[in-house]
């Protein structure tokens, strides 16, 4: 992995815009994501994604160097990757959030 990036992130592929947490990473913690420090404003779950980078709305996410979706918002670096902004462009998106629709994206 490149250097100055906190061990419990995971780059898979050099082209990715997203890294894998490889712990429970708690909100408020600062860690470093390419020597640059980023406090986390949301816990993020062993194994889910947040941004290597600033993405803006539509953006291309890249894991294992392919995309897997885009997001429909802007991004900050550091910030959780998910269904909540992180739309597939592969397979139907759904929400069971309380107060929303199916969605098909």
């Amino acid at each position: 992995m490149q250097g100055n990036t906190d061990p419990r992130l995971i780059l898979l592929s050099p082209e990715d815009n997203c890294l894998i947490a490889a712990a429970r990473l708690p909100a408020g913690e600062t860690l470093m994501i390419e020597g640059a420090p980023v406090t986390l404003a949301t816990t993020i779950e062993l194994a889910h994604k947040i941004a290597r980078r600033a993405l803006s709305k539509d953006d291309k996410v890249l894991r294992y160097g392919a995309i897997i979706g885009h997001v429909n918002v802007d991004v900050a670096c550091g910030e959780h990757l998910h269904t909540h902004n992180l739309d597939s462009d592969y397979i139907p998106t759904y929400t069971h959030d309380a107060g929303h629709a199916y969605v098909q994206h």
